[in-house]
């Protein structure tokens, strides 16, 4: 129940869509640029795989067949598989790092919404810029992950996607959601602290984003969506968790 009530969330931010699409619009400005750019990578990438892999296979050329082509077209299929988690990842972090005052916006007007105590501003563009290329870097070294079980014959094709899936939606609800927390003052340890007990809802989260984003042009319009839901999941669990969970320590 929990993992579907942390997809649900995402739901709930597509509701915004009908309430406010006027604030909304601004979030596609960015990541429309991203998705861009990655998509002209990933074209690319699908053209030169194929002789990247034959450049760095020499040993295979004397092999007989079939056993030749089996690892070549192995490869193939785990490079475009890693490709496509390292480049949801990438998505959520670069799109949060260059529209950032977009989405500062966003998350305070769905904070005013929510009411209660609402923070005087968000992390600011540079923290924002250094945490999303954070998520960047371990993007990559999830790809890395679900490369190598890719390469598993017969299961990589089905592990490596549900595996990156997995990994690759709780890095970005965890990146998300982190929001609404840094700036209430919370630390790293403080935030997992008070997570601790929600780990199904935010992998529910995650992973619904993450499939989203794996569709190009709904990522777009879920990116929005996805600042707005992880606002609201911010706040049901700070209301919900007793204060000792969750307050940090002043000097």
């Amino acid at each position: 129940m929990a993992f579907a009530d942390g997809a649900g969330f995402l739901l709930r931010g597509l509701r915004m869509w009908r309430e406010r699409p006027g604030l909304m619009l601004l979030g596609l400005v960015p990541a429309l640029v991203v998705l861009v750019l990655l998509l002209a990578a990933f074209v690319a990438l699908v053209f030169l795989a194929d002789d990247l892999i034959g450049w760095a296979t020499p040993f295979a050329d004397d092999w007989s067949q079939p056993w030749r082509d089996l690892l070549r077209i192995g490869l193939y299929v785990a490079v475009l598989l890693g490709s496509v988690v390292l480049s949801v990842v990438v998505f959520a972090g670069l799109t949060l790092a260059v529209g950032d005052p977009f989405y500062e916006r966003i998350w305070a007007e769905t904070e005013r919404m929510l009411g209660g105590d609402v923070p005087d501003s968000g992390v600011g563009w540079v923290r924002a810029a250094v945490d999303g290329l954070g998520l960047v870097v371990l993007g990559v070294a999830t790809t890395v992950v679900v490369f190598v079980v890719g390469l598993v014959p017969l299961v990589g094709a089905v592990a490596g996607p549900v595996l990156g899936a997995l990994l690759g939606g709780r890095l970005i609800a965890g990146e998300l959601v982190s929001r609404s927390l840094e700036a209430r003052g919370m630390d790293c340890k403080a935030q997992k602290a008070l997570l601790a007990g929600h780990r199904s809802t935010m992998l529910g989260f995650g992973v619904a984003v993450h499939v989203c984003f794996m569709v190009p042009f709904v990522a777009v319009l879920m990116m929005p969506a996805a600042v707005v839901g992880s606002t609201m999941l911010a706040r049901q669990v700070l209301e919900t968790e007793p204060a000792p969970a969750f307050e940090v320590a002043t000097d």
